[in-house]
């Protein structure tokens, strides 16, 4: 059954969807190790047999091509899911502890326990994959789902409202569409954790929303993602990297570098790498421009371009009739500039010089907390020196990006980027409740723990507990 929620739809609509799922959940149906794996197979299937379809809505939302659409949508949800399947056995089996002598004899165990409902709102750059991932985790915890696809990505939100009844289990996996207001409407029925994705101030009233009924809440979010490349690091392959993660998805990536500090010695050198890289990574396009997903988006990032006290390396051109806009490096622009205050999202790459690793771990370090950081250099010494002294999300040496397809890792914020993670068992965990459970035998029972306490039973009690 997929449920749509417009507009003049009431908040009992939502509710209503909120209490069916929790009834289905309340059955214990999600708990098994079969449905879970079950699930889960079906997920892979999804992601097989309809690759197609999720590719051209996939184009239809963003402009991506087949290929993209595979690597950052398709391809990756299938791996999350396949991980899961593999690992979900051992994930769940319970966990023995220890007990101290005064709780012997008797056993303890930690065991993961599915939260209940789990409401999962997604974002419009990666709409299905960004939807799909966090219900992975959930289905490998034994919760119940309700999806919120992003209003922003119609085609995909549309088509996963198509396609999860077809390949899940509709009792206790539903999805809802519709525009903020449904999500607001959702967030207030009170779920058992929300698991968002998308921009830092909507994370904030995602939280906000969810205060009053206490529900818990991981917020995926964004932040400008910084590449730190120091003299002696091998330009040709950095500028590769940084150049081949900016162009995909049109540089609509929370963990896609948001600019560069190069130090002094190499940063015209390597500018000039990376917008040949550019150049040739563009060069079998019709229209080397890029597409980017809306209106309000496109005019905000020209605006970026516009503002800008940098020079334009290249790019810088647009179309908005097509929504297009060339890929465009800026060199030097003010620390005060718009494009250096709030996060690009989009194919635009300011390089700024830095006169040593040190300015850069200050410039970095007075700014929010960022999703990712990035760091090239040929020491590891060196990098993981950096890496420990510039807070973020998570770090990659020597590439950028590729943490997120490390399903062993976890994938997740701080600060201003985000709270919580998921990705593979650490999603798993996320969305279980880790639940203490101790186990005593009654046929020793000493009197002596019970009141009116002896001065004997005092002093023993106090020796052993």
């Amino acid at each position: 059954m997929t449920v749509q929620i417009t507009r003049d739809h009431t908040a009992e609509g939502t509710a209503g969807v909120l209490a069916d799922v929790r009834r289905a959940f309340n059955t214990g149906r999600t708990r098994s190790l079969a449905w879970r794996s079950e699930q889960l197979r079906a997920v892979e299937r999804m992601c097989d047999e309809r690759e197609p379809e999720i590719a051209e809505a996939l184009a239809r939302d963003l402009g991506r091509s087949s290929f993209e659409a595979w690597l950052g949508d398709i391809g990756s949800t299938k791996a999350e899911a396949a991980f899961a399947r593999k690992h979900l056995k051992k994930w769940v089996k319970p966990q023995r502890q220890g007990l101290p002598l005064a709780q012997l004899p008797g056993r303890a165990w930690v065991q993961f326990d599915p939260l209940g409902v789990v409401l999962v709102i997604g974002p419009w750059n990666y709409p299905f994959y960004l939807c799909m991932a966090p219900v992975v985790a959930a289905i490998a915890a034994g919760d119940g789902v309700v999806i919120k696809p992003s209003e922003l990505a119609p085609a995909t939100s549309a088509l996963i409202a198509r396609l999860v009844p077809e390949y899940l289990d509709s009792q206790v996996i539903r999805v809802v569409e519709g525009e903020a207001s449904t999500t607001q409407e959702l967030l207030a029925q009170g779920f058992d954790h929300v698991l968002f994705t998308g921009g830092t101030e909507i994370g904030r009233k995602i939280m906000a929303a969810a205060a009053p009924t206490l529900t818990p809440v991981t917020l995926e979010l964004g932040g400008k993602s910084p590449v730190v490349v120091l003299a002696d690091a091998d330009l040709d392959v950095a500028a590769r990297r940084i150049a081949w993660i900016k162009l995909l998805n049109s540089g609509q990536t929370c963990i896609a570098p948001d600019y560069v500090l190069a130090d002094r010695a190499i940063a015209a050198q390597l500018a000039e790498k990376i917008v040949a890289n550019l150049a040739e990574f563009r060069s079998a396009e019709a229209d080397p421009s890029m597409r980017i997903v809306n209106e309000r988006q496109f005019d905000r990032l020209v605006s970026l371009i516009g503002s800008t006290s940098g020079k334009v390396l290249t790019g810088g051109g647009s179309d908005r009739s097509a929504l297009r806009i060339e890929p465009t490096v800026i060199l030097d622009p003010a620390a005060d500039d718009p494009v250096m205050s709030e996060e690009i999202f989009g194919p635009i790459l300011p390089i700024l010089t830095v006169d040593s690793a040190e300015a850069a771990v200050a410039f970095v370090t007075s700014r929010p907390k960022p999703l990712a950081l990035y760091v090239f250099t040929e020491s590891q010494r060196m990098a993981r020196d950096l890496v420990d002294r510039m807070p973020s999300g998570g770090a990659v040496i020597n590439h950028v990006a590729v943490h997120c397809l490390v399903p062993q890792l976890p994938f997740g914020g701080v600060g201003a980027s985000g709270m919580g993670a998921y990705h593979g068992r650490w999603g798993f965990e996320a969305l279980s409740h880790r639940r203490a459970v101790v186990a005593r035998p009654t046929k020793m029972d000493l009197s002596l723990m019970y009141p009116p306490y002896t001065d004997r039973a005092i002093k023993l009690m106090r020796k052993v507990m």
